[in-house]
């Protein structure tokens, strides 16, 4: 479901604001009724939908001119189509209009009879939903009718377990305070439970039927949009205004949970719901083959043109020589001239080579693409077992794009890591407790209470002194801390028997309230307004009085609740540098604090402050009312919240910080490696904090010990210094000549490997995404300022080159707080200024736009939800898979459809350029030279089998070779197999095999060959045909490196078809029906058995197939071949190191900070300050020092760099 925008329409857009003219009055379907509005010129329809939907495109009347109107938008076609008309005509038709109408035929209902099989089932699927049971309000009760019937402004009941059927309002329930439990799984695939609240008055005043019938409210509200997660509106009953936000709104598509029975009032229907609005087109990907294919359709229909061109022109001349040699015969030609003729030749000639363009070539195409597709769902190494899920082709035109990828763009956390979170340390009032901090890791006898099962397995954090703390209850901070832990947050709980089961929106969530239950702080119940925890076996209630939402702006969330005694107190949890710049007071706890949250982050531990404070009653009263008068806003609500939560989320007191440990998916090291191997360059895009991500890049070994690591003030010198120049500065130029980076840096970095390392920051200060953040200091940021302000689009697209540029020169490069609209920037400049093939690939809604935006969109099935998935090219189950994906089936695809192209226009230009030779032997009249029939059925059934089975199995080495030797995945990016030298080379060899098969019989024709007297015409142009379809089977068998019994099959087929088609439009009886349709009687009969006939297709097949074995025998000598050779050292090297177990690692820090301090367990402060990482234990794996194909872009203009 794609709920973001595009990459292309959010990058530099304003925010529309919404139109708040959407008035909904409950149980008065007469005043919507009266709306109308424009649609098409002067047409009107109902302003207010209603809610029967119509996905489905056809009816029984539309089908065919509908669908046929769509085909002929394909020019191929509409090419087609008129060549067909030429051949209409008598005096210009060259060819039986069957030749062409046939397979064109077949084309049009292929695809025709798919997309009616296709709308079949969408007029099933809307009947199913349209016709599913509701209960809405008529009268003073509810009656049973179908969804269809429902209209806006109506009042629904829902019973448990059933689905929303339109956008509604919820206005009570039967749980307490109208909570109403709902899951949306088919919406965002998310199916952990969320919940929505009624307004407090619709809540307690609508208790009955009758109260529902007289209730006549007003909802305005926005116009109908796609913005799933975002509603605003007011309530306006009773002279009272209340606030309406995405919580008590009911989308269509969720499914009620845990509720019994639920009102609403209907908002959206039908089309208007948010669900429907989003069901727009995804962007159709096109392959870079694809590109070239169409450019190349083009070029030969050019070449086409020019070829009939120059015969008319030809034949136009032969006629005037012909008539002034033999003007006896001038009484035949006295109503046609010269140019007359060439005219109506021209346009013969066009009919009569029309087939060289392939109609039979997209039919074939479109199911290669089908099957190979099939292989990769069907690929058993590439089904997870565990869960239960196989690879799937969610798109099937893209398979051979996988055989080219350069770049590959990766979300880490539930991509490269298993977003599976558990709860390792936490750093309360200065003491760091957990996992290798010293303390005992047994639980005592009988602490905590019962768990469920369900927390349990999540739950891997075991620390005696914390529990025992934690159970003295002396530490006030250490109780404030567990007590944050059991509130703030957005958690749903549900009891199962005796066990607790709770329901979060993100496992980050569950595994801070799972560690709170573990140390005796467990949340067990929310309502409207309350959460119920119990604290060290004591069931205390806290009233709720705001809950501060997070978002990736704010990077935190907060509650404000009133205890017990009758306290207000706000705790907040968010990101560390968000947090700590909202403190009261920095002293020596969160200067330790500090520390230990950076000691976290080099553990690859994902980290969050937690702090608090009180409030007095006088700061919430007024607050308070701020707060009320914000949330009834119809404009800029969203940014006056803001502000209020900003001024609330102040002097706060820090209670500590947690590590939850993300740990890395099976394979992740090993599949980067062999990727880097194969010359595809990784990059790792993350909201993570820098050195959070950092240390996974060196744990999934994308970073090196190797490798020179460049931060963000060596990329500013190296970035200015190329500026400079390239004299794209203007005035400010001069300032910033004096920024050289000195030649021994220079030479260093061209030596060594480097990776980038930048945050959604520094980005936002290169690459103007729009995003407001604080302004730094130095000559770069003023430089960059002074270019935003005169609004130069050449310096822009310098700053970005420059950049782009550095980055695709290093080896490994990973954005850390980046936004999901930055993620897709990077993405989109990679493709614009590198024209680079790219894939991305995430599992989270946060992944969305950068999947949409690369040419292949690979999905992670995983606990985030399906909205990855549902807007992928690709889904897979883990990260691993992608090298199977890659480097078997895509280097596959990719040979398997350059071996069919080039095979399909060899056989085209062997089989039918000899009509233009015929021409010069026939005074250019544009004679056909072969039957009909032949033409006709030459590239549907006499040559169409081989190449389908080359494009469907061929294979130059096997799948265990494609992985154990990635560096052949470079000729894909290289283009080597396809390519317009590749086709210029299969012109040429078409057309040498249809010279030698035509001038070879030509020659011994002439003198009559033959014991019989077959030196006619049609004996002729059998031979011909004939020499040249086996010289084209000759040729496949010869390129065909993977045999099967069904390419044997193929082959025989081949043959067997064109016998059998001979002799059925060859015999007398079908002469003697139809003598214009069936032309060649008994002409293969006559021809074929004659041995002397046999011997001159013998001969031009030999003179066919010399050439092609001559080639292959030079390439074999010298080494050469269709792919690229590894050479011999380094795959002896290769095998030997995989064939050595990988010496064991240890994660060691990766930043020269100030630990010596707090040295981890097993390290020294020597290893932490001098940078070292990653050491291995014993020998180090010869595996690092292999050569990696790399593509370093030319960064000559850049001056040295200082260290």
């Amino acid at each position: 479901m794609a709920v973001q925008d595009p990459a292309s329409g959010c990058l530099h857009g304003k925010k529309q604001l919404p139109a708040f003219t959407w008035e909904v009055r409950a149980n008065d379907r007469n005043y919507h009724m009266q709306f109308k509005k424009k649609f098409a010129f002067c047409l009107t329809k109902k302003k207010y939908a209603g809610n029967a939907i119509k996905t489905a495109k056809y009816n029984i009347f539309t089908f065919l001119p509908l669908n046929l109107y769509e085909q002929f938008h394909r020019m191929a076609n509409v090419y087609f189509v008129f060549v067909i008309l030429l051949q209409t005509f008598p005096d210009i038709s060259t060819l039986p209009w069957y030749t062409l109408l046939f397979p064109l035929s077949c084309l049009l209902t292929i695809r025709g009879l798919r997309d009616l099989i296709d709308d079949i089932g969408r007029h099933q699927s809307d009947r199913n939903i349209n016709s599913r049971p509701c209960e809405i309000l008529s009268g003073t009760s509810f009656r049973w009718q179908k969804w269809r019937d429902i209209c806006v402004g109506d009042i629904v009941r829902l019973r448990k377990e059933s689905f929303v059927p339109a956008d509604m309002l919820l206005l009570c329930s039967s749980e307490p305070s109208s909570l109403c439990y709902v899951e949306t799984a088919d919406i965002d695939g998310e199916t952990n439970l969320k919940f929505r609240q009624a307004l407090l008055v619709t809540h307690q005043e609508l208790v009955s039927e009758e109260t529902m019938a007289t209730f006549d409210g007003r909802v305005t509200c926005e116009e109908p949009n796609s913005r799933m997660h975002s509603f605003t509106g007011t309530l306006e009953w009773r002279g009272e205004t209340y606030s309406l936000d995405s919580e008590r709104v009911l989308l269509r598509g969720c499914k009620l949970r845990n509720t019994d029975v639920c009102y609403g009032l209907v908002i959206y229907a039908g089309f208007d719901s948010k669900i429907m609005r989003n069901c727009g087109k995804i962007k159709r990907k096109k392959t870079k083959l694809d590109r070239m294919m169409d450019r190349l359709v083009i070029i030969i229909f050019l070449v086409l043109l020019v070829t009939s061109l120059c015969l008319a022109v030809a034949s136009g001349f032969w006629a005037r020589m012909f008539q002034e040699k033999h003007s006896y015969l001038s009484a035949l030609y006295k109503h046609t001239t010269p140019a007359q003729q060439a005219f109506f030749n021209f346009w013969g000639f066009t009919i009569l080579l029309s087939i060289i363009i392939p109609m039979s070539m997209y039919i074939t195409f479109e199911f290669i693409y089908l099957v190979n597709s099939f292989f990769i769902n069907w690929d058993l190494e590439m089904y997870y077992a565990v869960k239960d899920i196989p690879a799937k082709a969610r798109s099937t035109s893209l398979n051979d794009q996988l055989g080219q990828i350069e770049y590959i763009f990766s979300d880490k956390t539930g991509t490269l890591t298993q977003n599976v979170m558990s709860f390792k340390k936490c750093c309360i009032n200065g003491t760091i407790y957990g996992t290798g901090t010293g303390h005992g890791n047994e639980r005592p006898p009988g602490s905590g209470s019962a768990r469920s099962h369900h927390g349990e397995k999540k739950l891997e954090f075991r620390d005696t002194t914390l529990l025992e703390a934690a159970r003295r209850d002396s530490d006030p901070v250490l109780r404030e801390f567990l007590r944050l832990l059991a509130l703030c947050h957005t958690v749903m709980v549900e009891e199962k028997g005796d066990q607790l089961v709770y329901q979060a929106a993100s496992p980050d969530e569950e595994a801070l309230v799972l560690a709170a239950r573990n140390l005796g702080y467990i949340f067990l119940a929310r309502t409207q307004d309350t959460i119920t925890i119990s604290e060290l076996g004591k069931n205390r209630t806290y009233k709720v009085l705001a809950m501060l939402d997070f978002n990736s702006d704010r990077k935190r969330m907060s509650v404000l609740v009133r205890d017990p005694q009758g306290v207000i107190r706000l705790y907040t949890k968010g990101a560390d540098t968000v947090i700590l710049e909202r403190l009261q007071r920095r002293g020596p706890n969160e200067t330790f604090t500090e520390m230990a949250l950076d000691r976290f982050a080099e553990e690859t531990l994902r980290t969050l402050c937690l702090a608090s404070k009180e409030v007095s009653e006088a700061e919430y009263s007024e607050w308070s009312r701020r707060h009320r008068e914000a949330t009834v806003l119809l404009q800029d609500r969203t940014q006056e919240l803001d502000k209020l939560y900003e001024e609330m989320e102040q002097n706060l007191q820090l209670l500590g910080a947690t590590a939850i440990e993300d740990k890395l998916q099976d394979g992740v090291p090993e599949t980067i490696q062999l990727l880097k191997l194969g010359n595809i360059k990784v990059w790792v895009l993350t909201g993570d904090k820098q050195e959070t991500a950092m240390n996974i890049g060196y744990a999934c070994k994308l970073l090196t010990d190797d490798m020179e690591i460049l931060e963000e003030k060596e990329i500013s010198e190296i970035l200015e210094a190329y500026w400079v120049s390239n004299n794209n500065l203007g005035g400010s130029g001069e300032a910033l000549c004096s920024v050289r980076l000195p030649q021994q840096r220079t030479e260093a970095l061209r030596h060594k490997k480097r990776a980038i390392i930048i945050s959604g920051d520094f980005l936002d200060k290169i690459l103007h995404t729009g995003e407001v953040l604080k302004e730094k200091k130095g000559r770069l940021w003023r430089w960059l300022a002074c270019c935003r302000a005169t609004g130069s689009q050449e310096q822009g697209r310098l700053v970005e080159k420059a950049f782009v540029d550095l980055a695709t020169s290093c080896q490994a490069v990973i954005c850390c707080r980046v936004t999901p609209k930055q993620k897709a920037l990077i993405v989109q400049l990679v493709k614009k200024h590198k024209k680079a093939i790219t894939l991305a690939i995430g599992d989270g809604a946060n992944d969305v736009n950068m999947i949409k935006t690369a040419d292949i969109g690979v999905g992670i099935s995983g606990p985030e939800g399906m909205q990855a998935v549902q807007c992928s090219d690709y889904a897979l189950a883990q990260f691993s898979y992608l090298q199977r994906l890659l480097l078997v089936h895509g280097r596959w695809a990719y040979l398997r459809v350059c071996k069919f192209l080039r095979y399909f226009f060899y056989k085209t230009f062997a089989g039918l350029m000899a009509q233009v030779w015929f021409a010069f032997h026939s005074g250019f009249t544009a004679q056909p030279l072969y039957e009909g029939w032949f033409l006709a059925l030459y590239n549907i059934f006499y040559t169409a089998y081989p190449v389908l089975s080359v494009g469907l199995l061929e294979q130059d080495v096997s799948a265990k070779k494609s992985l154990e030797f990635p560096e052949l995945y470079v000729i894909g990016q290289q283009d080597k197999l396809f390519n317009y030298r590749v086709f210029g080379v299969t012109l040429l060899h078409g057309v040498s095999t249809s010279l030698a098969s035509f001038y070879i019989a030509l020659w011994a024709f002439e003198d009559r060959v033959g014991s019989k007297a077959v030196g006619d015409y049609e004996s002729f142009a059998v031979t011909v045909a004939t020499s040249a379809l086996l010289s084209v089977l000759m040729e496949i068998i010869l390129d065909t490196k993977f045999w099967t019994a069904l390419s044997f099959l193929m082959v025989t087929a081949s043959l067997l078809l064109f016998c059998l088609f001979s002799f059925l439009t060859q015999s007398i009886d079908a002469y003697r029906i139809a003598p214009a349709v069936f032309r060649f009687p008994d002409a293969s009969q006559n021809a074929l058995t004659d041995p002397y006939v046999l011997l001159v297709v013998l001969l031009s097949l030999v003179v066919n197939t010399i050439p092609s074995l001559t080639v292959r025998l030079y390439h074999t000598i010298l080494g050469k071949n269709t792919i690229q050779q590894v050479p011999v050292t380094s795959q002896k090297i290769r095998l030997k190191a995989r064939q050595e177990p990988e010496p064991s690692v240890e994660l060691r820090a990766h930043v020269p900070r100030f630990f010596s301090l707090l040295p981890p367990a097993g390290a020294t402060p020597s290893l932490i300050t001098r940078g070292d990482s990653l050491r291995t234990r014993g020998t180090r794996s010869t595996a690092s020092g292999l050569p990696c194909p790399e593509t370093t872009p030319d960064l000559s203009p850049l001056p040295s760099s200082s260290a």
